[in-house]
């Protein structure tokens, strides 16, 4: 494409207004430009929260990370539960204490094809609808 430049000399602004040939000049500017000068109306009536902190962050102290355990990998850990002793087998009926290995929480997800009676402290809705979740820890029994 040809150079106009000769056609426009003595021209200002070279047929492209005020401002126009420089990157985002007519527009005030691109993006956020212009927030606390010019735009300064606009930004109180279209993003009133735009500037300053929201919110705030929980201290890592208090924040709780639970260790979590799903239904459908009750199987798979068989052998740690066993090397902790925390899993007894009454015939088809598996017992286990999560506690004991460190599970604080029982999630839902998955099945299971053995029978399991399971000692957490909390757990899901769904995962006591597909397991028998007891309240009470097993008592350690003694010989007599």
């Amino acid at each position: 494409m040809p150079s106009r430049t000769r056609k426009f000399r003595g021209l200002r602004t070279h047929g492209r207004g005020i401002k126009a040939g420089r990157g985002a000049g007519k527009q005030g500017g691109r993006g956020n430009a212009g927030l606390h000068k010019y735009k300064f109306k606009s930004m109180l009536i279209y993003a009133p929260d735009h500037f300053g902190r929201h919110g705030f962050k929980r201290p890592p102290e208090i924040v709780e990370h639970p260790t979590t355990l799903n239904v459908g990998e009750l199987e798979g850990f068989v052998p740690i539960l066993e090397a902790a002793g925390a899993l007894t087998r009454d015939g088809e009926t598996y017992t286990a204490d999560l506690a004991k290995v460190g599970v604080d929480r029982l999630l839902g997800t998955g099945s299971t094809r053995r029978t399991w009676k399971v000692y957490v402290p909390h757990a899901t809705k769904h995962a006591a609808e597909k397991v028998t979740v007891l309240a009470e820890r097993p008592a350690a029994t003694t010989p007599p």
